[in-house]
């Protein structure tokens, strides 16, 4: 190709583009209008659904059906995909009377979703469809239609599936959002579902999860000297040692910046008394809070441990920024 019939289709593939996003952006906004008593209807049908639902579709519709059975099931709503071909030859097994079938065709008439649609019926199981054409025989037979039809594809030709996949996407992530917010189903349910993800270790890892303790745990007395205490700092290698007395309680913390200054004021290390140079009353943390709390408390007092203690104000653990990084919880 030379550069410039490059030159030459560079704008045109930028209006076209546009074109595209403009087109299906309307089929979108198309669906919002629509929305009526049928969308209502079913939202009800997998609210009282006793089994799961269960998304189907062939082609490009298909993999909608794909995503939409993934957006149901991390979100709430126990889902799960077949192919409607397969379940022609055994698959269909998995459906039961106490599901709920979600049919996706854009036309309303692919056989492989018709050949099924009886057997779905006669096991007692609940259909709802979505389709671009309210009058096809999908829409016809099922308990519930939802139209997703679209004015025109996004496709200069008229014939791949864009704004009526899209179209169907949206309406798929609407009636997930609309389950998910029917059932209650909050930020911490999602991370549960998610354990793996960032949302997952932010809202499900607490600091007992993360934090050092035991032999780990870099503490001295405050009667130590100095040397001592670095003498800890350094075995233990948190850059920091916790101050405790006599029962375990915190009365203080002495840090790598903490040493700096024991240093530019000249203090002998053999001779100062680490309860004469530590931060009295640190900041600490319960174990039972989440980890990206510890991470919010850091940040907002530009610190980088944090001690952790129980209800009596014991010294249990400590923590980093380093730890919580290597976590996934940063």
């Amino acid at each position: 190709m030379s550069d410039d019939t490059l030159t030459h289709a560079r704008p045109q593939a930028l209006d076209l583009a546009r074109q595209v996003l403009t087109i299906e952006a309307q089929a979108v906004s198309a669906l919002a209008e629509r929305l009526d008593e049928r969308f209502l209807a079913a939202v009800e049908l997998v609210l009282n659904c006793r089994g799961r639902v269960v998304v189907s579709g062939m082609g490009k519709s298909g993999h909608i059906a794909r995503k939409i059975a993934s957006t149901l099931a991390s979100t709430g709503t126990p889902a799960f995909f077949v192919h409607p071909a397969e379940a022609s030859h055994g698959d269909l097994g998995m459906i039961t009377r106490e599901d709920v079938v979600i049919a996706l065709s854009n036309s309303g008439e692919s056989p492989e979703l018709l050949t099924i649609v009886p057997l779905i019926k006669r096991t007692g199981a609940k259909l709802i469809s979505m389709t671009g054409r309210p009058q096809s025989t999908l829409a016809r037979e099922a308990d519930v239609h939802l139209d997703a039809s679209v004015a025109r594809e996004a496709c200069p030709l008229g014939l791949a599936p864009t704004a009526s996949t899209t179209a169907a996407l949206a309406l798929g992530d609407a009636l997930a959002v609309a389950l998910l917010d029917a059932r209650g189903f909050g930020a911490e349910d999602f991370a549960r579902s998610h354990p793996g993800g960032a949302l997952g270790r932010r809202l499900l890892v607490r600091v007992s999860d993360v934090m050092r303790k035991d032999e780990a745990l870099p503490r001295v007395r405050p009667e130590a000297s100095l040397r001592d205490a670095l003498l800890e700092m350094t075995k233990k290698g948190m850059g920091m040692t916790a101050v405790v007395d006599a029962d375990d309680r915190v009365v203080g913390i002495y840090t790598d910046g903490d040493l700096r200054r024991s240093l530019d004021r000249g203090c002998d290390i053999h001779a100062t008394r680490i309860a004469q140079v530590m931060t009295p009353s640190p900041r600490t943390i319960a174990p039972e809070r989440l980890a990206a709390e510890a991470v919010e408390r850091m940040q907002n007092h530009n610190i980088y441990s944090l001690l952790v203690v129980d209800g009596a104000g014991r010294l249990i653990g400590a923590l980093s920024m380093h730890d919580l990084m290597r976590a996934g919880v940063v």
